[in-house]
Parts: structure tokens; sequence; C-alpha cells
């Protein structure tokens, strides 16, 4: 008897599609006719003699497919596998949407009806705009909800997050016709299996219309299984079919939300009568997800910006008592409150050689030894962190009283000197909706016997007990322990391996916090590049409408913009961390070049006055971004004054050569002053010009690196002057 488990199922090649669409194959290499839905003679009159035949072949059969302007002009040679083609065509009197997609060596023709009533819909709302200016991570995911519930109309719309160990977890929900809410329960990762969150990643949106109805056979001329991997109409698993039916739902609808490359979750949608939705509406849903996606991971990235900033303020304020102990013991001991405080721990406890200072809530002195002695002796990283030290894998320790969570940083190659935070165990429960425990069922299939996972039957909630475990440690704690390390080997040792290895340590993190950054630029260029081409095919597609041509116009204008925000937050995260080389420079060349074309680009009308131009010390690089950035800013916000003036000039000052950028533009509020330089910000008086709120963000950053400062006056109405401080050479 063979066991087969849910991840083993490959739901790829079902070998069948849904009932609301339709697909023809054609084979790379021959441009051949090999596969076809059953139901393809509901739209062309053919049968198995046509396999191996080419489209061209039969032109009266598939007229309304060689009238498609985009399938004529196709080469399917060329077609990548992430290449998306869509159009429509008319079969006797009834529209169809038309998609075209390769998988390996077949090219796919996909169909299916238009929906009448999308017609009268509102196609695009400000819902765009109301995602990406969400506040926080719970605003972003509800103005994420509401925007996919107007596209689709199901009675439940959910966010479902990924956890660390698979389960998931829903986090937002919106509800319709009273259905039972789902919010904050837990499902095990056999809910959705390994090969299934592989298919979300490569196949984001997925429908399953109706899941009583009978999917519909393919036939080929070989008996090699079809991969439906990137198939809209693909037929859903029967245990997924199954599963659907036990939670009382008729339809189920979902796109991915995927972060970093990873897909950190999805938006499920349930209706509980059977419901298609429009290809056109499922899309929308796509890109409100996405949009969702780059929002969040935003977010994220100011968020951790500003917890570094105030980690580095606090860090600065450790060092300088470090510094006053004359003795190791002294250094640490003096200030173990402080830095039990910074991962928010419950205790701290450092120990030297034999000696140790505690603070906070730790265990027994006793117990103390114990955990010092086993981790002297595994062999943990230079840091290790645990939620669960209890577990037997943790070093069989038993339950310690206040150690439920722990955290190890040494100090030393021989691991005699090390800081170990503490966390109590949390008293708490888990939400499932039904029992995790996997249900087991014999079957036969093809006269063989076998047991196999079968879907839960009841989803009443279930109630798990958790005992011996501590919340678990996030990234910003675990990388406020390794700072404390840092400045503590900085401040105590003279040995340049020790702090060069620990430095390795935080700028490896560093990297891995500045990912956010790097991610908006290049991780989710890929899915804004989809997005981008989704929009450009359907504004294509939709001459014959013009309101809709209108909005996916509007979808356009949106993504140009985010892409401006995602290149600004990049240029912000390089200002803090790429590596400088200061110099002598002359300002004339760059000053001069930059002036000419932001007269190119900006404003050719704006009249620049000159004056002298000292030399300063500066990274070239950071020099012209700062240049770049003041003076554009000065000829873009005063573009719209009958005469646009910039004046340009510096003087050396003592030790300081200042630079002045006069500008007779819109001004800057004195309310705006206390932001002016923070990320994002933009005055209220300059929502009529483009801009994101980075530039003066990046400028700030980079002065203060290069040992400057930036400074302004101004008054609304009148123009703003920007002062810049360099080092004289």
């Amino acid at each position: 008897m063979n066991f087969v488990d849910c991840h083993e199922e490959k739901i790829h090649i079902s070998g069948h599609i849904q009932d609301f669409g339709y697909l023809l194959g054609l084979n790379v290499n021959t441009q051949t006719i090999s596969l076809f839905s059953q139901n393809i003679t509901e739209l062309f009159a053919m049968d198995k003699g046509f396999l191996g035949g080419r489209i061209t072949d039969f032109p009266a059969v598939f007229a309304a497919l060689l009238s498609s302007i985009v399938f004529k002009n196709l080469d399917i040679d060329t077609i990548k596998e992430a290449d998306v083609f869509l159009d429509k065509i008319n079969v006797a009197g009834e529209s169809y949407h038309f998609t075209i997609y390769r998988m390996g060596d077949t090219v796919f023709l996909e169909f299916e009806k238009m929906i009448e009533h999308f017609h009268r819909r509102n196609y695009i709302s400000k819902k765009y705009e109301s995602i990406q200016s969400a506040s926080d991570a719970a605003a972003i995911w509800n103005e994420l909800l509401s925007s996919v519930a107007e596209a689709i109309d199901y009675d439940r719309v959910m966010v479902y997050q990924f956890l660390e160990d698979g389960s998931g977890k829903v986090i937002a929900e919106k509800l319709k016709n009273d259905v039972e809410s789902f919010l904050h329960l837990h499902y095990p990762e056999s809910d959705i299996p390994k090969q299934a969150r592989e298919l979300y990643l490569k196949k984001r949106k997925r429908i399953f219309s109706n899941v009583y109805s009978e999917p519909v056979p393919l036939i080929s001329n070989t008996a090699e299984p079809i991969d439906l991997t990137y198939s809209s109409v693909r037929a859903m698993s029967p245990i997924h079919a199954q599963y659907l039916k036990n939670t009382g739902v008729s339809s189920s609808f979902s796109t991915s939300i995927v972060v970093n490359n990873k897909l950190w979750g999805m938006v499920t949608c349930q209706n509980t009568e059977p419901k298609h939705i429009d290809l056109i509406n499922r899309i929308r849903s796509e890109v409100f997800t996405v949009i969702a996606a780059n929002a969040y991971t935003s977010f994220k990235s100011r968020q951790i910006l500003a917890d570094s900033v105030a980690l580095d303020q606090k860090i600065i304020g450790l060092k300088n008592k470090l510094l006053k102990a004359e003795t190791l013991e002294e250094s640490l001991f003096s200030n173990v409150a402080e830095m039990q405080e910074y991962p928010e721990a419950h205790g701290l406890a450092i120990i030297v050689g034999d000696n140790m200072q505690t603070s906070g809530d730790v265990p027994t002195a006793e117990n103390i030894h114990k955990i010092v002695k086993w981790a002297r002796v595994n062999p943990l990283q230079n840091f290790y962190a645990t939620n669960d030290f209890s577990n037997t894998d943790q070093g069989n320790l038993g339950a310690v009283e206040n150690a439920a969570g722990v955290m190890f940083g040494f100090i030393d190659e021989k691991r005699n000197e090390l800081l170990i935070w503490f966390r109590k165990e949390i008293d708490a429960q888990v939400l499932w909706a039904g029992n995790p425990a996997k249900i087991q069922e014999t079957t036969v299939k093809d006269g063989r016997e076998q047991t196999v996972i079968s879907p839960r039957k009841s989803f009443e909630i279930y109630i798990e007990n958790i005992k011996g475990k501590s919340k678990v440690w996030e990234d910003r704690n675990i990388f406020a322990a390794k700072k404390v390390v840092a400045t503590l080997l900085e401040t105590t040792y003279t040995q340049f391996k020790k702090v060069q290895e620990l430095n390795d340590e935080l700028r490896n993190l560093n990297e891995e916090l500045d990912s956010f950054s790097y991610t908006i630029s290049h991780d989710l260029g890929t899915p804004l590049t989809v997005m981008k081409l989704n929009a450009q095919l359907l504004e294509r597609s939709s001459h014959e409408n013009p309101e809709v041509q209108k909005r996916i116009s509007s979808i356009l204008q949106e993504i140009l913009g985010m892409e401006n925000m995602m290149r600004g937050v990049l240029h912000l995260s390089r200002a803090k961390s790429s590596e400088i080389v200061v110099q002598d420079l002359s300002t004339e060349k760059i000053i001069e070049k930059i002036c000419y074309d932001t007269k190119l680009t900006l404003n050719e009308d704006t009249e620049f006055v000159i004056g002298d131009l000292p030399n300063v010390i500066a990274d070239e690089t950071m020099l012209t971004q700062v240049f770049l950035n003041i003076i554009g800013n000065a000829v873009k916000y005063s573009s719209k004054n009958e005469k646009s003036r910039v004046e340009i000039h510096g003087e050396i000052k003592g030790a300081a050569v200042i630079y002045k950028v006069t500008d007779n533009g819109i001004g800057i509020p004195d309310k705006a002053r206390e932001k002016m330089f923070k990320i994002f910000n933009r005055m209220d008086n300059a929502k009529s010009f483009e801009g994101n709120g980075v530039g003066l963000s990046i400028v700030h950053r980079i002065m203060q690196r290069l040992g400057g400062d930036i400074t302004y006056t101004s008054k609304v109405g009148e123009g703003t002057t920007f002062i810049l401080t360099f080092k004289k050479p």
C-alpha cells in the first residue's frame, strides 16, 4: 500500500481545465496543433483530426482566431515563458478574452467568455492611491481588501499570511452576507502544500469558479502530461475541491502577495455560491495586490530605517559610557541594565570568566551556569536565538524559569565572555480553523490501494494551548543585540580581527535590512514590469471603449510614479551605506552640467545666475547627487513663475565653504520645517509638482556623511535659499 501526501500531488498536470475556459496548444517547433480541450468545439468546429495540423490550414474554422492582430503578428519561436499576450476575439457574436503564453515546448491559446455586465461597471477607482498612501501595514491590507472586494464582489475576502513554521493566519478580512468570520484563525502548512506555494509564485492569480462543476479533459497527440503551470483555466485538485466544499463555499479566487521575491501571503476570496469573475477584474485584483505588496515593502523599509537611526543614537551614548570604564568587567557590569533594554529582553546575564552580573528577570544562578556550560560546549554560531529553549533540541535542559527564550552573544573566541538575553514564557493560545492534525483515508486507484491525506471535514475553532515558548525574537531585536556586542568589541578590545569578524556579521545584517530598499528597485521590478505589460496590453485591446482606455492610462501613470519612488528609496539607501572617497573637488563643471541638463528637462526658460564656485572636500558622486537634487528642486518649484530665476554662488568662511542656491519659486511653509528632510515628506503647496519626497532626505544624509550641513531660508510665494556647508580643501 502506497502513502500519498498532499505535498506529492502533481497539481500542475491535472490533465483538465475548468468549464468556463477553452484551450488550444501549439507545438513551438512545428507550430502545429498538439492539444485542445474537449469543449473547444463550442468555439471552433474541430475534432481529433485537427491534431498535427496548423491553424492556417483551416482558415474557415479559425477565422475569428486569425483575425486577432496580436496572434497574426506574433512570432511563436521567440515567445518566452515569462511572456503573456492579451487580446479579444468575437465568435458567433460573443466576445472572448484571448490569452497567449508558453510553457515548455507548447504555446497555449486560452479563451474565456467576457462577462457582459463588466462593461457597465466602474473599471478603475481611487483605490490605487488609497493603498499606496496607507500609513501602516494594517491600513495597507484593509485598503487592499476593499479594492479587491469592489472588483470581485465575493462574500469573504481575506489576507492570509504565511508564518515562519509554514502555517498561515488570516490577518485581515472583509465580509458580506453574514458569512462566518475567519479573522485570526490559523491554518496548518498542509492546507497549502509546498508544490502549491511554488505554483503560486509562478502563477499569481487563480480562480475556481464552481467547485461542483465537472472538469473538462484535454485531448493530446501524445501521452506526455501537459504542464498547466501558467494556465488561468487549469482544473483544480480534487483534494482542494473537497476542501472548499467542506468549508461551505462554492467559488474561490486568490492572488499571491510576494515580498522580497518570496511568497509572503495571499489574498484569498470565497463565495458561498458559484461565481465566475471576468479576466479583467482578476487582473485588477492582481494589480491591487502588487501595489499593496510594494507599499508594504516600502513601509517596512521606512520602519527599519527609523529603528536603525534610533538605535544608533542610543549606541553612541552606550559607547561613551563604556569608554569611561578602566576594566572589561567594569565596562560590562556597570551598563548591564541598559544593554538588557535594547533587544527588548526580560533579563540579561553578562558572564566574564567565572564572574557574572545580571539585570531584570533571569533564571537562578545555578541554571544560568548550566546554560553557560551548555553554550560553551555546543557548536553555536557567534549569535544564536530561540524562543523555545526548553525543547529537547535546544540543549535538553528542560523548562528553565525565565528562559523560554534565550539569545547568546559571544564576545571572544574562547567563549569565556558572553551575554545571554532572556525572555519569559508566554501563556498563549492558537486558534486553528479545525483540528490541524492530518486525517488519513485509504482509497483504491488504478487497482492499487493507497493512503492519502483527507481534507478536514470540520472547521470548527480548535484551541491549542502554547506552553514553554517566549515571544519570538524579531530581526530588530537580533540586530540590536549584535550592535551591543559590536560596540563592546570596539570599545573594550584592541584585537582588530575580533572587531573585523563582528563587523562582517553586522555588514551582512545591514545588507539584509537594506534589501527592502534594493527589493523595491530590483526584486519588485519584475512584478512591476509584468503589471505595466498587462496594463499596456489592456490599453491596446480597449480601443473600443474610450472610458476604459482612459482609466487604464491612469494605471500606467501610477506605475511610473511607483518606479520613481523605488529609485528614490534606492538612492537614499546608497547614501547611507555606500563607500565614499573624499578629495579636493572643483564644482564648476558639475554645476554647469546640471544647470544645462535641468534647463533641457525641467524648464528651458529658467535664468541661471552663477557666481564664485570655490572647491570643496567631498566625494564626487555624492557631490553630484547633492547639487542635482538642490538645483533640480530650485528649477522645478520656480518653473511656474513667469521669470524663473536660480542663483548659485559659493564663498569661503573660515574652515568651511558655503554654497547658496536661491530660487524665486513657491517657497516653503513654516509648518513644514520640522519634517523638511524626512523621507517621503512633501509640502502641501508642492502637490501639483511631480516628486516623491525623497530627494532632500538623500541630500541631508549625504551632507552628514561628508561632515557638512544643509539648512535653508524661505518665504512662501517668494522663493527659497538652500545653504550647503562643506569642508574647505
